[in-house]
């Protein structure tokens, strides 16, 4: 299995995980041209074995999960955030949509935004087996991982972020 940016190395500095860049796009998804099928890579270890389980769960079902957006870099979310500053005009309008990189569980590489629709339901029904939960009202794609909503259950829906 090939290390991962939470992996600890003999002799080797580890990584900070909030500073390791995720990708900026992927192929698309194959079930919908409109979204991007990027790659897990840099999600945290644990996040990234639930995310396989999932994909294999809803694969099962012939559902097809597309990984929309999964990790980002701190400088990505920034640039993220700033983008949408500059959108709607307010940090608050702003928060509404996109979180700052110290808020964003995305840069902590637990967060996936999974598409299409149908499938981002699936994983709404189904993800808290195996500790994945969609957080905001306003986000039907955005989910978070932690193994906790496996037994405690997920945490009520948020209005937005």
């Amino acid at each position: 299995m090939p290390l991962t940016a939470t992996d600890r190395v003999a002799g080797r500095a580890t990584a900070v995980v909030e500073d390791v860049p995720g990708p900026e796009s992927g192929p698309p998804c194959p079930v919908d041209r409109r979204y991007v099928d990027e790659r897990p890579d840099g999600l945290r270890e644990d996040a990234l074995a639930a995310w396989h389980r999932l994909r294999a769960e809803a694969a099962k079902k012939r559902v097809w999960l597309c990984l929309n957006d999964g990790k980002r870099s701190a400088a990505q979310q920034r640039r993220e955030f700033t983008d949408a500053v500059r959108r709607f005009g307010t940090r608050e309008l702003a928060r509404k949509y996109v979180l700052p990189p110290e808020r964003s569980m995305h840069v902590t590489g637990t967060a996936v935004d999974v598409q299409p629709h149908a499938a981002a339901a699936w994983v709404e029904r189904n993800g808290r087996a195996l500790g994945w939960c969609r957080r905001y009202e306003n986000e039907y794609w955005h989910f978070e991982h932690a193994a906790s909503h496996v037994a405690d259950g997920c945490p009520e829906l948020l209005p937005n972020p």
